[in-house]
């Protein structure tokens, strides 16, 4: 199942907004959010996942290095693209920005640098997570318990099942989308598959399975806490 990319798109000027809405919304594997001012920005990060961001510079309510420090405060991970009328300082780099682009700027210039950043978000996905008290290694499949030195063995299954309830960290997931994503819904898996590998991996990582925090159920399917 072929996921978009989510961008979130943080620009004062609206009729540059308008532009990019249509331009980059308009590119196949792209969902584009966009919004007027750093505050409602930082509102929505807090609400969904998002791959990428794209930043003016020039907002009314955060100073350009303020906003991509709060933002790094929420998710560190985010990719962060500067729209900036001057050129890169090292100053912006502290401020957590992984690129920035001049204005005026080349569409097909401004969408080479959100594919970049795209991909290096896509080789970072197999890199360590933390979940609860564990950091989480997709590659050797394995729940890492730092303060007592221990590890503990996922399946195949729970592995890819905890990767997609990354990528969709803070989100309701439906248990439809992830039977498609790690079984590719065959109509011989059931549901009830699903419910007992979610069973056996929040054995393995909540402390008190029967008062989930991290991997919590609600109607319909799944939301695991970050």
């Amino acid at each position: 199942m072929n996921f978009k990319k989510n961008i979130l798109l943080v620009e004062a000027d609206e009729v540059l907004r308008k532009c990019l809405v249509e331009l980059v919304g308009s590119q196949e594997g792209i969902l584009l959010t966009a919004v007027g001012s750093g505050a409602e920005g930082l509102r929505i990060i807090q609400d969904d996942h998002f791959d990428l961001l794209i930043l003016d510079e020039l907002n009314l309510d955060f100073k350009n290095i303020e906003l991509c420090r709060a933002i790094r405060f929420q998710d560190s991970l985010i990719p962060i693209i500067l729209l900036s009328k001057n050129q890169a300082l090292d100053k912006d780099i502290d401020g957590g920005v992984n690129d920035r682009i001049v204005k005026p700027f080349n569409f097909r210039d401004l969408m080479a640098r959100i594919r970049l950043q795209l991909t290096k978000g896509n080789q970072a996905e197999d890199s360590y997570h933390r979940l609860g008290p564990y950091k989480f290694d997709p590659n050797a499949q394995l729940l890492l318990d730092l303060s007592e030195d221990k590890s503990i063995r996922l399946t195949e299954k729970e592995t890819s099942i905890l990767k997609f309830l990354i990528y969709h960290a803070n989100s309701f997931v439906a248990r439809g989308d992830l039977l498609d994503e790690v079984w590719e819904y065959s109509s011989e898996i059931s549901t009830h598959t699903l419910e007992t590998h979610i069973y056996k991996l929040r054995q393995k990582l909540e402390i008190h399975p029967s008062q989930a925090k991290i991997l919590v159920t609600e109607p319909g399917g799944y939301r695991l806490i970050i």
